[in-house]
């Protein structure tokens, strides 16, 4: 009897720990960027509208792994070459379940790697692969404008490249966390369990664990605890927090903007001498500098607009030129004396000619694309964000008013 009663006490002792155990085996994995983050899915519970928009945005798309469904370019036969010429061509290939970008001379294959991560995609795509823990970029990049393959910007156009490495600031902007080797480890790369695609929730809101622990213990509170929001930023803060990304390649790098959080100052992160490039417009590339163009206007000068006010982080805006418009005529009216002097001459046009007159698209200098197969130099352009009158971008607007009196006449 005795026995029995030891052996129940035993069993009973157990549960604890065997209720312990199963906890620990069934635990969500922890955040790779430390305990104090919740990952994006724990967002998703409470802010469902917000996420299920920004999902289709391209900060969101940013990153992703390469697939039929996320690769722009076409792998069918006629489609899938960019040729070089004397011999040298790029097909698109897919062997098995994976997708190769295979260099070829005079028919005989020189190199073949795979598409592992896909990069960019509203105007261009660019393509990155792994070898060991090491991350490469791939030769060919597809260009959404001409609908076609293209060489790589910046790749020499007569030979094929498959050797040139990504580095951590490169991921910095278009991932939202990969964990570099440590320099114990004596190895050059990333940890790349550790890789978070794209630009997710905590990116740009700040580590939330504390956030959504709190909202789920007391749903019924209302005010956000435990997170820094945008509204309560200082101007400047709200600019930091996008020029993070937003202030083109002269920035020089102190610390790893991986460890930016919302509220913070970007000084502390990249050198001192960082800005100073950033003095006139024309000296700015169109490319990355969103932050240093409009902060050189003078509708930004004037008044407090920042980031937030035209663009909607959550919401893909990329077809909204009406919406934009719509951000300039609420402070440019005829009641306020600053409305536009064309307007009258305009009429409804002006509801798109605000944005292609006064932020129109420059080439950028920074990037370079080169479509073999057309033997042409497409520029790369990229809507400036210094507002300003451009006299060639009036000058359009003018014959086109005049197209359309001439066409009344008639």
């Amino acid at each position: 009897m005795l026995k029995k009663r030891t052996l129940f006490l035993v069993l009973i002792s157990l549960i604890p720990l065997t209720f312990i155990l199963t906890q620990c085996f069934n635990r969500t994995p922890t955040d790779p960027r430390g305990e104090v983050y919740a990952g994006s899915a724990s967002c998703v519970k409470c802010h469902s509208a917000q996420y299920d928009s920004y999902i289709h945005t391209a900060h969101f798309k940013t990153s992703r792994p390469a697939s039929l469904q996320t690769i722009g370019g076409s792998f069918l036969k006629g489609f899938n070459i960019l040729d070089y010429g004397y011999g040298l061509k790029v097909a698109m290939e897919k062997r098995g379940d994976s997708l190769y970008q295979v260099a070829y001379q005079n028919g005989k294959q020189t190199g073949a790697e795979p598409f592992d991560i896909s990069v960019g995609g509203v105007k261009a795509e660019t393509y990155l692969y792994w070898k060991g823990k090491q991350l490469f970029e791939l030769p060919v990049s597809y260009f959404s404008a001409m609908h076609q393959w293209t060489n790589s910007p910046g790749y020499i156009p007569d030979r094929v490249n498959f050797n040139r490495p990504i580095l951590r600031k490169c991921l910095e902007c278009h991932t939202s966390y990969i964990s570099e080797l440590p320099p114990e480890s004596k190895e050059l790369g990333f940890d790349k369990t550790t890789l978070i695609y794209g630009i997710d929730c905590e990116r740009c809101h700040g580590p939330a664990a504390n956030h959504v622990n709190y909202h789920t213990e007391y749903p019924d509170e209302k005010k956000a605890k435990y997170i820094t929001t945008y509204r309560s930023l200082t101007r400047a803060q709200k600019m930091d927090a996008c020029a993070v990304c937003h202030s083109g390649n002269k920035m020089v790098p102190q610390r790893s903007t991986f460890d930016f959080q919302m509220g913070d100052t970007l000084n502390k992160f990249v050198g001192s001498d960082s800005f100073a490039a950033t003095a006139t417009p024309p000296t700015l590339d169109v490319h990355g500098n969103q932050n240093a163009l409009l902060s050189s206007s003078k509708c930004f000068i004037m008044s407090n607009m920042d980031c937030g006010t035209c663009h909607n982080p959550h919401i893909n805006q990329e077809k909204s030129m009406a919406m934009f418009t719509q951000k300039c005529l609420n402070c440019h009216s005829e009641a306020n004396h600053n409305f536009c002097k064309l307007a009258p001459k305009l009429g409804t046009a002006i509801k798109t000619y605000c944005i292609n007159c006064h932020m129109p698209q420059k080439a950028s200098h920074v990037i370079s694309l080169t479509a073999l197969n057309n033997k042409t130099n497409p520029p790369y352009e990229v809507r400036t964000h210094h507002i300003a009158i451009y006299p060639e971008e009036t000058q359009k607007i003018a014959a086109f008013i005049k197209g359309e009196e001439s066409n009344k006449k008639k």
